[in-house]
């Protein structure tokens, strides 16, 4: 008896078995999601940021349709990177989502020398969530009232001159080296762990100024403890229509909108996905969504397919290595 031929043909069946045991746990996975446990929606940012409020309206909704918890986990820190390579590495049965954003999944692939995930390789498109402007914010007790009145100031003591982000490698780092690279200004960049705590010392005088998403400013400009002074989309929007464009302001070809997304593990079935953007789409159109993210924070809703997030990806992934290649920006 040839036991080797025996040994190995017995082998080649047990690995043949265990390839279709791996091939099938997704299709069995995806036919009982969400009921075998609660999700988790991983945002990448600290508590009260545009990121944050999205996930937080997007479980509650979530939940309500799916008839599971969805619980948002707050795991913020290098630009996003830290909760982006912790959902990389999930489990890819669906109950690990990632609220993405333009950082996270565009700028962050060119800016970083050293990524611990890959934002095309690591994830799979669900649903790009919303569009939404970025503002320039400075102190009230400045003393600029524009654009101009800013770069004057900048020009004047630029060692003396510096900028807040939401932390190293956000759109509002890359935003700011950008203005600075475009005025010809050298300024210190000085990143924070989250929008917040940022704002709260542009508010103070603590740093200059500072680019950040018009959903997070507009708590702390309604107090008039910040103002505005641009807005860095193509047009001017409607929460202030009396506020100019970089543009407008005077800096030529300096545009920039921000974008919230939602991501899954690579290798989360098709039909979770799909479920997860069929009711992604129905729940941005909801009167109250449209009222709490649309009409009082600015952002414009979309719940696009997966393919539309995915192309969304490819346009604007070389658009940013652009960008952060003009600027100089790096972080290690």
């Amino acid at each position: 008896m040839n036991t080797t031929r025996i040994f190995g043909g017995l082998a080649r069946l047990l690995a043949g078995l265990l390839a279709g045991a791996c091939a099938l746990a997704p299709a069995l996975a995806a036919d009982d999601w969400p009921a075998r446990k609660p999700i988790t929606y991983v945002v990448p940012f600290t508590v009260g940021g545009s990121t944050d409020v999205v996930g937080r309206v997007l479980a509650q909704k979530l939940g309500e349709r799916l008839g599971q918890s969805v619980v948002v986990e707050n795991r913020p820190g290098a630009a996003g990177g830290i909760g982006a390579s912790y959902v990389a590495k999930a489990p890819p049965d669906g109950y690990t989502l990632f609220g993405g954003t333009i950082s996270t999944h565009a700028i962050n692939a060119s800016l970083y020398k050293n990524l611990r995930y890959d934002p095309v390789a690591d994830f799979e498109p669900v649903s790009l969530i919303a569009t939404l402007p970025n503002v320039l914010l400075v102190d009230p007790n400045l003393g600029v009232d524009s654009v101009a009145d800013l770069i004057e100031l900048l020009r004047k003591d630029p060692a003396k001159r510096t900028y807040a982000s939401s932390g190293a490698g956000t759109s509002t780092h890359l935003a700011g080296a950008l203005f600075a690279d475009t005025i010809g200004v050298p300024l210190t960049h000085v990143p924070y762990k989250g929008t917040p705590p940022a704002m709260v010392d542009v508010s103070s005088g603590a740093v200059t100024f500072m680019f950040d998403q018009m959903t997070a400013a507009l708590p702390l400009l309604q107090q008039g403890k910040l103002k505005l002074l641009a807005v860095t989309t193509p047009h001017r929007i409607a929460l202030a229509p009396d506020t100019p464009t970089m543009q407008e302001a005077g800096v030529s070809g300096f545009e920039m909108a921000s974008w919230q997304a939602v991501y899954a593990p690579k290798g989360t079935p098709p039909a979770i996905l799909e479920r997860l953007a069929r009711e992604i789409g129905e729940i941005v159109k909801e009167p109250d969504v449209q009222e709490r993210l649309g009409k009082t924070m600015g952002m414009e809703l979309v719940g696009s397919s997966p393919q539309a997030l995915r192309e969304l990806m490819a346009s604007e992934i070389p658009r940013w290595a652009e960008v952060v290649k003009k600027s100089g920006a790096s972080v290690e």
